[in-house]
């Protein structure tokens, strides 16, 4: 059995048109482990969401990312490359793509990943059997996609896609986001069902209120480009009360809780 974490990233920095937004992050995941970012806005949450999955407008000036071992800086492994090596971004803006029926482009996806296309038969009923853990209606495979969507259908639609896609890996930048109670409970119930003992996620979050629905295994808070303290679920009942400021005002240097 394979000893190194499934994503290992080590002193890692990254450029936006010029500017730098990581500056010497560290972070590993290991097979079956939740771990979640939160940070303020403008911390680098979703810089590093898009440097994970080689975004090119993210430049990363130094470090390393390996997911399962492999570097991926050194590989220069494209977005579509490490989609089929099995991790996945799920958006916090997801974009519509009017045209493209959501049946379609998930096949397509799919056959992608997977390196050849599903049956007929097998692929509809897995997208039915997501939809339905989701209360997604089953004329949305008709649909375009995003397409006049509700916030809160464009973030089931994100984890329906991590249903077909079974991914090893998956970042879901800030699947709460503008979700009421009812939907941000729908979309907790989702991502838990994927849960895996060989699967990672990295649930990047502003607010705590969806790690008390989808409770990680570990909480590290970004400020200034690089993890400034890490710890277990109490970090983020701390930070619930006592806010960015005041859980960071004495951590000037990476620390743990616990």
């Amino acid at each position: 059995m394979s000893r190194h974490p499934l994503l290992q990233i080590d002193d890692l920095h990254v450029r936006v048109a010029g500017n730098k937004i990581l500056n010497g992050l560290s972070l590993a995941v290991n097979r079956g482990e939740v771990h979640a970012v939160m940070g303020p806005n403008g911390s680098g949450k979703s810089t590093l969401a898009n440097a994970l999955m080689g975004h090119p407008a993210f430049e990363v000036a130094s470090g390393t990312i390996r997911f399962d071992g492999i570097d991926l800086i050194e590989a220069q492994a494209t977005p579509d490359e490490r989609a089929k090596m099995g991790m996945f971004l799920g958006f916090q803006y997801p974009t519509a793509i009017p045209g493209v029926t959501l049946r379609n482009f998930l096949r397509t996806a799919t056959a992608a990943v997977r390196g050849e296309p599903m049956r007929v038969v097998e692929f509809r009923r897995r997208m039915l059997r997501a939809m339905e853990g989701l209360k997604i209606d089953p004329a949305f495979m008709g649909r375009y996609v995003n397409d006049g969507f509700s916030g809160g259908e464009k973030k089931r639609v994100e984890v329906l896609q991590m249903a077909m896609l079974e991914p090893r890996f998956a970042v879901l930048d800030e699947p709460d986001s503008g979700l009421d109670i009812d939907a941000l409970r729908v979309v907790s119930d989702g991502i838990n069902a994927l849960r895996s003992p060989e699967r990672g996620i990295l649930l990047i979050t502003h607010y705590q209120r969806i790690l008390n629905h989808v409770v990680p295994d570990r909480v590290h808070i970004l400020a200034g480009g690089r993890i400034a303290l890490s710890g277990g679920f109490e970090l983020a009942r701390r930070l619930e009360t006592e806010g960015y400021e005041g859980i960071l005002t004495p951590a000037r240097a990476p620390v743990e809780t616990a």
